[in-house]
């Protein structure tokens, strides 16, 4: 599969008349090597599914927190949750590991992933993702990022993770 260009992501955010900050910057593979500080809130996105496989979940969660997978399984009702692997990662989001980001779910036609935003992430702020490369951070508003998970057809659901 070809990975799609940030072209997608500007494109998606222009229709819907998303303004946006464009910080660009080093390569972030993960929050927890990096150094860089960006304005706004940082988050993290984690794509987790259950044992058998059967259901996806995109998380999303504040940059300096850890999930609590056994938590976050009973607040979402399923049994065990673990990380969805490079292959099913292209596959549900069109992204690979180190860029993940919930512009992704654009790609998910099936409907198999559920965006899930932790309870603490703070809706008065902005919030920060990849337009599917790890060198830029779009920063918008968290009303605009729900708007777009909606048009996409991903409601979120918050939970404390």
């Amino acid at each position: 599969m070809e990975m799609p260009t940030p072209d997608v992501a500007y494109d998606v955010l222009a229709k819907l008349n998303i303004a946006y900050e464009r910080l660009d910057h080093a390569p972030i593979t993960s929050v927890r090597d990096t150094d860089i500080v960006l304005p706004g809130q940082q988050v993290k996105n984690l794509c987790l599914k259950t044992k058998k496989g059967k259901q996806y979940f995109l998380v999303i969660l504040r940059d300096e927190k850890s999930a609590d997978l056994k938590r976050l399984a009973e607040a979402l009702g399923v049994s065990r949750l673990s990380f969805v692997g490079d292959e099913e990662l292209t596959a549900l989001l069109a992204v690979e590991a180190g860029t993940v980001t919930p512009f992704g779910v654009l790609f998910d036609v099936d409907n198999k992933v559920q965006v899930v935003i932790d309870a603490e992430v703070d809706e008065t702020q902005t919030v920060g993702f990849h337009p599917f490369i790890n060198t830029t951070t779009l920063n918008i508003a968290y009303a605009d990022f729900v708007r777009f998970l909606e048009y996409a057809g991903h409601p979120p659901l918050r939970v404390m993770c």
